[in-house]
């Protein structure tokens, strides 16, 4: 049903651009050409700066605008659109980049203009059609939900999902979709479908709206009451890049419902384990900030949800490429939950600008708060295992959680738009594997960020196998850091080791390999210089000294 709105909201807003055009070409083409092309190439502007700044509303609110516009147009020259409508564009499924009408795939992603990547998740094929495979569409409902007797030994993984979180989206026209759509999860849900994973051998939860009072004990009054007055609203926007309509504040509350019972279940024992495949995200919201997309803070509603079900430690490791500052802010304080991150950073330049390694934490929780922040973009699996080895899971078995939350962004995938790094589904897959081992595999996913559909869906499938005990996990080989990996997981470790002491004899290893990376480039040979011999007749004569100066038999002494 969520679907079928969504498109059709779609094929009105093709039908308003369309009637637009044709009522413009209609009356051009009755009228004298007596003006300018200039005037004539005027007159086109202004029509298309109309067309940009308002809505499909405005259109059907305010056509005399546009009828008072073709009684003038008398002189327009109907060639100018014709050449307009010639090119003809066309937005890709899985990255959303446009494109000209004569190429088959995308020029960013290479996904295929008529794949069926909603419908058959990462399974579709990239380059073709896909003929010969039938489209399979997820149903939620009828599911086995989980049952409050049942035993842990019978327990298995549980997945949080309702579609009404589908109905929060961007309603304003832009000339691209925002990043973070429902398509997002419908690529996710059609790649755990068609590989049998749910519906199917997981079982599902039952949804349902989290309260105030257990909001009040992570976001600030004024935080609630900001996100809850958008339900009254058609269109609303908290920052430029973070919007909301009026069934946003449902899907937050959903998300964050289903988080905190997901939470509740597995340290209960009544699920092994868990993933959230919920939106809105939630990382970047604060005490009282709603920015990054996000809303209610899902990662923290569920930690607190734990504790509150008998989980007295937890862990938070944040993986998506961007810091989860709203997180961090929430629990810096608090030394029963700790906060790790890996994110791009790049001294403070790459969004939202927090997570330095020193932030550490403050007023008793120093050292549970780690920032891993890598300085460039493309860091791919070698890096994000490397620190795992020698940060993370150090830190993590020192500080041993009772409970583990994935804050699982898949925006650091090879070929995320916004993300520019290259982890592959593997890489997520070893990460896993690795948490996996920590507070008896009691561990929650919760989904963030990620707007590669196709990486997004391959990945979360990857990291739901893992938790499903049925994918066989490779050690990587040859998995030694870049160089830039490697000084920052020597910075963060000369930081963090004054808090774990577990960590002196990491720090110390991977010191001296920071030593000896840096001899080695600067023992490399160097490409010696050609001497020049000078003819022995120089020897004697006015040109003695050059003789002796080339053949470094004098030296000029410096002041």
């Amino acid at each position: 049903m969520v679907a079928v709105v969504v498109e059709m909201n779609s094929v009105k807003s093709r039908e308003a651009e369309i009637s637009v055009h044709n009522q413009a070409y209609e009356v051009g083409e009755s009228s004298v050409s007596d003006a300018s092309d200039e005037v004539a190439e005027a007159k086109l502007q202004k029509r298309a700066r109309l067309q940009k700044e308002l809505t499909f509303q405005d259109l059907y609110e305010n056509q005399e605008l546009f009828d008072e516009d073709d009684d003038e147009d008398g002189d327009w020259d109907p060639s100018q659109l014709q050449k307009c409508l010639e090119v003809i564009k066309w937005l890709c499924k899985n990255c959303t980049v446009d494109n000209i009408n004569d190429d088959v795939c995308c020029r960013i992603c290479g996904e295929h203009k008529d794949s069926k990547i909603l419908s058959l998740g990462h399974f579709a094929s990239p380059f073709a059609p896909d003929e010969d495979l039938n489209e399979i569409r997820p149903t939620i409902k009828g599911l086995r939900d989980i049952d409050p007797l049942e035993s842990a030994a019978n327990s298995s993984t549980a997945i949080g999902f309702d579609e009404r979180m589908l109905l929060h989206a961007e309603v304003e026209m832009k000339p691209h979709p925002h990043p973070e759509r429902p398509d997002r999860l419908r690529a996710i849900a059609a790649s755990l479908a068609r590989a049998g994973i749910f519906p199917g051998r997981c079982c599902s939860i039952p949804a349902r709206e989290i309260t105030q009072e257990e909001l009040m004990m992570v976001h600030s009054s004024e935080h609630i009451e900001s996100v809850e007055v958008t339900s009254k609203l058609m269109s609303s926007y908290f920052t430029s890049d973070t919007y909301a309509n009026e069934h946003s504040a449902c899907a937050a509350r959903l998300a964050a419902g289903l988080c905190a019972d997901l939470a509740s279940a597995i340290v209960s024992g009544r699920a092994k384990n868990g993933f959230a495949l919920v939106r809105p995200p939630g990382h970047h919201a604060g005490v009282k900030d709603v920015m990054g997309f996000c809303l209610h803070n899902n990662a923290a509603v569920a930690a607190l949800a734990a504790q509150a079900a008998g989980a007295k430690k937890v862990l938070i490791l944040d993986w998506d490429v961007h810091h989860g500052n709203g997180t961090q802010e929430i629990f810096e304080q608090n030394n029963s939950v700790l906060y790790i991150s890996l994110h791009r950073h790049e001294g403070g330049a790459f969004y939202p600008g927090t997570g330095g390694a020193h932030e550490v934490g403050y007023m008793g929780a120093e050292g549970f708060c780690v920032n891993i922040p890598w300085s460039r973009g493309g860091v791919g699996d070698n890096d994000y295992i490397f620190a795992f080895q020698h940060v993370v899971l150090p830190i993590a078995s020192e500080f041993a959680p009772d409970f583990t939350i994935i804050s699982a962004g898949f925006d650091a995938a090879r070929g995320d738009p916004l993300g520019g790094c290259d982890i592959t589904p593997s890489g997520y897959a070893q990460m896993t594997h690795m948490l996996n081992a920590l507070s008896g595999g009691k561990m929650l996913v919760i989904l963030e960020g990620g707007y590669n559909l196709r990486s997004i869906s391959s990945s979360a499938t990857a990291v739901i196998k893992v938790l499903l005990g049925d994918s066989h996990v490779c050690e990587l080989e040859n998995s030694f850091p870049s160089k830039s990996g490697l000084q920052t997981v020597f910075e963060v470790l000369d930081i963090q080791n004054n808090f774990w002491p577990s960590l002196k004899p990491i720090f110390m290893n991977v010191m001296s390999l920071w030593k000896m990376y840096c001899l080695a480039k600067k023992s490399k040979p160097t490409k010696k210089r050609r001497r020049v011999i000078p003819p022995m007749w120089w020897r004697w004569g006015r040109r003695s000294f050059l003789f002796h100066m080339l053949n470094g038999h004098l030296r000029v002494k410096s002041k």
